[in-house]
C-alpha cells in the first residue's frame, strides 16, 4: 500500500503537467494558425481539470507505473481542432500536431534542469529527485509515443500533412483503427522498436542542450 501511495505521489504532478501542457500546446497552435475551436471551448488552458480523462490521464499511467512497465504513456481529452479552419490546412496540420510533442520535449528539458539544480544545491530530499526523474521520463515517453506515425496520434497527423493528397486520404482511413493497432503493437512488445530509438535520439539532443548548465555547475 505504501508503494502505491508513493508511486502516486511521485507521478501525479509530472503526469498532470505533461498531458495538460501537451493539449494546451495543440490548442495554442490551432488558434495561432486560425482555428478558434479549442480556444472557444476553454481548452487553451493550463487548468488540468479541462484536459483530464479519468482512464487515459490517471488509470493507464498509474497501472503502467505499478507494473514497472518500461514505457509510460497516457492521454487527455483530445483538443478539438477543425483543420479546415486553418489558413493552410494541409501544411499547418503538421505544426498543430507537432506542438504537443514539442511541449513534452521542452518539459523534459525543464525537468532535467530541475534535477541538475537540485543536485548542485545538495538537496537531500530524495522525493524531489524522484519527481524530477519521473517528469523527465514521462515527457520523453509521451514525446516518442505521440510521434508514432499512425493516426490519430500526432505523428499520424504529421505524416498526413507530408504525404501527397491521394495517399494522405487513404492513410487517414486508418484513424478509426489506430488506437487498436497501437495497443496490439504494445502487447506484442513491438512498439519498443519505435520508442527506444526516438527516446535515445531525444535524450542525446537534451544532453547537448543541457551541457552548458552542467559545465557551469560542475
Amino acid at each position: 500500500m505504501n508503494d502505491i501511495i508513493q508511486t502516486i505521489a511521485v507521478y501525479a504532478i509530472p503526469v498532470l503537467f505533461a498531458i495538460t501542457l501537451h493539449e494546451a500546446a495543440h490548442a495554442y497552435a490551432a488558434k495561432y494558425f486560425g482555428d478558434l475551436t479549442a480556444y472557444s471551448q476553454g481548452r487553451m488552458s493550463l487548468n488540468p481539470a479541462r484536459h483530464i480523462d479519468l482512464f487515459g490521464t490517471i488509470l493507464i499511467p498509474l497501472a503502467l507505473a505499478l507494473m514497472s512497465s518500461p514505457f509510460l504513456f497516457g492521454y487527455a481529452k483530445p483538443v478539438p481542432v477543425d483543420f479546415s479552419r486553418l489558413r493552410n490546412p494541409k501544411k499547418q496540420m503538421a505544426w498543430v500536431a507537432l506542438a504537443g510533442p514539442a511541449a513534452n520535449f521542452f518539459m523534459a528539458l525543464l525537468w532535467m534542469i530541475i534535477f541538475i539544480s537540485l543536485d548542485a544545491a545538495a538537496m537531500r530530499e530524495e522525493f524531489f529527485f524522484e519527481v524530477a526523474k519521473a517528469g523527465f521520463k514521462i515527457n520523453l515517453m509521451l514525446f516518442a509515443f505521440n510521434l508514432f506515425p499512425l493516426p490519430p496520434l500526432d505523428g499520424g497527423r504529421i505524416m498526413t500533412s507530408i504525404l501527397p493528397n491521394r495517399y494522405a486520404y487513404k492513410f487517414m482511413r486508418l484513424e478509426p483503427y489506430g488506437f487498436f493497432i497501437v495497443l496490439g503493437l504494445l502487447m506484442l512488445n513491438l512498439l519498443q522498436y519505435w520508442m527506444m530509438p526516438v527516446i535515445a535520439g531525444a535524450n542525446l539532443l537534451l544532453s547537448l542542450l543541457i551541457s552548458p548548465l552542467n559545465f557551469l555547475l560542475n
